[in-house]
């Protein structure tokens, strides 16, 4: 009885120490697409590691809901580009990203009904389907100075990517241009749609993906998104080491999306997650300062 009562004695303290660590985690609410770069956050949340610091990730299904669900306070960070970074820093000032997840080397994509050279012989106006606030946009322009298409008439049409997604070639009344990225693509391609240009080699735009928030928020929350970047890293490590198992992790998240399909995906970005070159490093910290003014 005796060492019964001190084994217990022991134990309880133990328990509310346990207790009190948990606790000491405020509720925190991320948002992000199902980008490819951000499918360790999904990862991570099937694991039940996010659970475990008190974490709810918000799946949306557009850049554009993202940055409005963050800028309307539904969420306490969220992952995305650049883009919605320049809009939203121009109203808070003390945004800043925390950490990288990835560049796009492929995965943000120009997408048609036609070629590029039926494009620039078009007397007509010219379709084009993208989120009007996201990197879809300032990604069109540049595609639009690369090729010459700048005296063309653009009717453009605003829609989600899962909307854009249900596209059909065979319902297209005219020349018509998408604006979209992985794993996306794969949905367009089976429904007839052509890729044209891409960030891979068409393409000049740098697009990077980070993890973003206030400076406030970070501090709130500093062990958590400590946590969460030791998430993703391990997430992305399994990625490398067993890509299926990693696919059948995240697959209630990609509508479909084949591993064939995801591997492809894959291929069209770049990690830098851990490591960045000083030319990477360089050009992504001109953007943020050019953006931050």
């Amino acid at each position: 009885m005796k060492n019964f009562l001190l084994a217990l004695t022991l134990f309880i303290p133990l328990l509310f120490s346990s207790c009190s660590k948990k606790d000491e985690m405020k509720p925190l609410k991320i948002s992000a697409t199902t980008w490819v770069g951000y499918t360790p956050l999904f990862y991570a949340k099937e694991k039940g590691w996010l659970k475990k610091i008190n974490v709810k990730l918000l799946h949306v299904v557009s850049l554009s809901e993202n940055m409005y669900l963050y800028k309307a306070g539904n969420s306490d960070a969220y992952a995305g580009t650049q883009y919605e970074y320049s809009i939203l820093k121009k109203n808070l000032k003390a945004l800043f990203p925390i950490f990288y997840f990835d560049r796009s080397n492929g995965g943000d994509i120009i997408m048609s009904n036609t070629s590029i050279a039926n494009l620039q012989k078009e007397n007509g106006a010219i379709d084009v389907y993208l989120e009007m606030d996201s990197i879809n946009y300032p990604l069109f322009k540049d595609f639009v100075e690369a090729y010459s298409l700048k005296q063309k008439k653009f009717n453009y049409i605003n829609r989600d990517q899962a909307q854009i997604a249900a596209l059909q070639k065979k319902d297209m009344k005219r020349s018509t241009v998408i604006v979209t990225y992985a794993p996306y693509d794969f949905t367009l391609e089976d429904q007839g749609f052509i890729e044209i240009a891409s960030t891979k080699d068409n393409l000049d735009l740098l697009v990077f993906d980070a993890m973003f928030t206030t400076k406030k928020k970070y501090e709130e929350h500093k062990k958590q998104f400590l946590k969460i970047k030791e998430y993703i890293d391990s997430a992305v490590e399994v990625l490398k080491r067993d890509p299926q198992g990693y696919h059948e992790t995240i697959k209630p998240y990609l509508e479909g999306v084949s591993y064939q399909d995801f591997l492809h995906s894959v291929n069209d970005i770049e990690w830098i997650n851990t490591k960045l070159s000083s030319e990477l490093q360089t050009k992504i910290d001109k953007v943020l300062e050019r953006d931050s003014k």
